[in-house]
């Protein structure tokens, strides 16, 4: 039982490790990020909430266009978050998770 536990732990783990979280800085930056992981050859998943979401597209479509050609998208996932603030607020905060898998 504790293999098992153990196991998840370690896949939540690399899927965290091959995360690429995008956000303000330059947009190369990420393109980098992400190329260093698919280039070991494992699959890079690339994360981005509210306005970052054009960035994390522009990002994968650069490296998929430009750089590795042979990237192919695995999976897009969409939600919303609804952020409360200081004064009661609530926000909705959309956010994407785009998973790509390195060239063949």
């Amino acid at each position: 039982m504790a293999d098992k536990e153990e196991n998840a732990v370690k896949k939540m783990a690399d899927k965290e490790e091959n995360a690429v979280f995008v956000g303000r800085r330059p947009t190369m930056n990420y393109v980098m990020a992400t190329m260093m992981i698919l280039n070991k050859g494992e699959d890079c998943t690339v994360k981005a909430r509210g306005r970052a979401i054009s960035h994390a597209v522009d990002v994968c479509e650069i490296l998929r266009n430009r750089f590795l050609k042979g990237t192919e998208y695995i999976d897009i996932r969409l939600s919303t978050e609804v952020l409360e603030g200081d004064n009661g607020n609530t926000n909705n905060v959309s956010s994407i998770e785009i998973v790509l898998a390195p060239p063949k």
